[in-house]
Parts: structure tokens; sequence; C-alpha cells
């Protein structure tokens, strides 16, 4: 397998990012409106304003999630598309949300109150687009698609323990060497999702190594480091050389199964050309 990138598309992030700052719009007047009444001690406008401020605050909430949804799905390059749909339930939100402000809190008609509410929401799925709804998966043979996605899925949630584990962890060439195996962790995983195919014979350093390391970290972090003697932290140094010895062993014959392949392909494309 060649050497893997992690696909991370910063400009989906960025945009995303962006984007969300637009809601505070929304929720700026009503800010300052809740602030002047409280002042006035104008009890029915801070009542109402409140409500419309946690209203629009709810949206902005959803959306969030919505995004680093999103966000996620176009990071991932094998994946499901999410079950809950945060940003079309932020979409009809903001209409409630919008009616509410202009019927109640700023006493506006009827039909002009629905009608910016409907607009509110066109707007909304217009400038930031609807949930993923489609999967990723590609065509993997007699290899359950599901079943890569949540390898990938628990292997990722131990490394993310791991890195909880690391920055409770004082003592630097420790933290360093857990580092440097981690970093090598991930490469395999992002190897894996480009070739999905190769779950199967990863699948020891999966469930094994990952989840044995994850365990290790979080015995160690559940004692006092000043009372750990120095032979164990030797032993636990020598340990986590033997680990990032054994992940780049696996990258190896990660790649070494990628050019057999590819020495495969190209054979049989002569052949055919030959004839």
């Amino acid at each position: 397998m060649s050497k893997a990138k992690r696909y991370n598309p910063p400009k989906v992030e960025a945009n995303m990012i962006k984007k969300g700052f637009l809601l505070y719009l929304f929720m700026f007047p009503l800010f300052l409106s809740v602030i002047i009444a409280l002042f006035g001690l104008k009890y029915m406008a801070i009542l109402s304003n409140g409500i419309a401020f946690l209203l629009f605050l709810a949206v902005l909430y959803l959306s969030k999630k919505g995004f680093a949804q999103e966000i996620n799905y176009h990071q991932s390059k094998l994946t499901k598309a999410p079950k809950i749909h945060y940003k079309e339930l932020a979409a009809y939100l903001l209409s409630i949300a919008t009616f509410y402000t202009a019927y109640f809190a700023g006493t506006q008609a009827l039909i002009e109150s629905l009608f910016l509410a409907a607009l509110s929401t066109v707007g909304y799925w217009l400038y930031y687009g609807f949930d993923p709804r489609e999967d990723k998966l590609e065509n993997l043979g007699d290899i359950s698609a599901s079943m890569v996605i949540e390898t990938l899925n628990e292997a990722h949630q131990k490394i993310d323990a791991i890195e909880k584990d690391i920055g409770k962890i004082e003592d630097r060439v420790l933290r360093d060497k857990i580092d440097m195996a981690l970093e090598k962790a991930k490469t395999i995983l992002d190897a894996i999702a480009e070739d999905p195919k190769d779950v199967r014979s990863a699948r020891k350093f999966l469930i094994v190594y990952i989840d044995g390391v994850a365990k290790v970290t979080s015995s160690y972090t559940a004692l006092n480091e000043a009372e750990i003697d120095p032979e164990t932290r030797e032993k636990l140094l020598r340990l986590m050389e033997d680990v990032e010895i054994r992940f780049q062993k696996e990258l190896k014959r990660l790649k070494s199964n990628n050019e057999f392949d590819l020495d495969v392909h190209i054979d049989v494309l002569t052949e055919q050309i030959k004839h």
C-alpha cells in the first residue's frame, strides 16, 4: 500500500465554520432586546424576547451539530450518511423561531409572520444545504462495508481514549513514544480506509494491539505517576518501542500487499495486450 495521506479537505471545514457565524446575526438583536427590557423592567418583553433568543440558540446548537456531522462525512472515505438530520431539524426550528419572534415578540401580522418563517427555512436550505443522504460505501466484494466502518470507528474511538490518557501523562519520554506509535496507528487506519479489503488481514492489529495500548495507558493514568518504580517505567518504555516497531511492520506488510496486487494487475494487462 502506498503511503497513505489523510483525507482532510480544509476548505469544507473552513467554509462551514464561516457560514455558521451568520446564525449569530439572528441572536444579537434579540440579546440586546432582552438586556434593554431587563433594564426597563418590562417583564413581558423580557419573557417574549428571552423565549425567542432561546429558540434561536437551539437553532445554532442543532446547526453546529449538523455542520460537524457534515465535516466528518466529507472527510471520511468510507462512511454512512448521518442518521439524525440536525441541519434539517435546525431549519424547521428556525421557521418556528422566526414565526414566534415576528408574530408574538414583534407583533407582526399573521400572514407576514408565516411568510418570514417560510422564507427563513428556504434561505437556510439554500445557504447551508441539506444533510448528507447517501452512504459512501464502495463495492467491497465479499467484505461487508458495515463491518469495515464499525471496525474502523471502534479503532478510532480507542485511539481517542488513548490520546485523552496521554494528556494526563507527565513523563515526556513516555508520552512521546506513545504519540509516535499512535501516529503509525492512524496511518494504518487511513490506509485501510483507502483500501478496505485489508481490514481482514489487519483485524488483529485493529482489535488486539490498539486495544492493548488503550488498556495499558488507562491503567498507567489510574496510578500516581510519582509512585511508579523505575523498573516498571523502563518496562513500559520498552513495550512502547516494541509497539511502534510492530505498527511499522504492519505498515510494511500492507504496502507489500498492495505492491503484490499491482504486480498481478500489470501481468494480467500485459497478457491481455499480447492477445
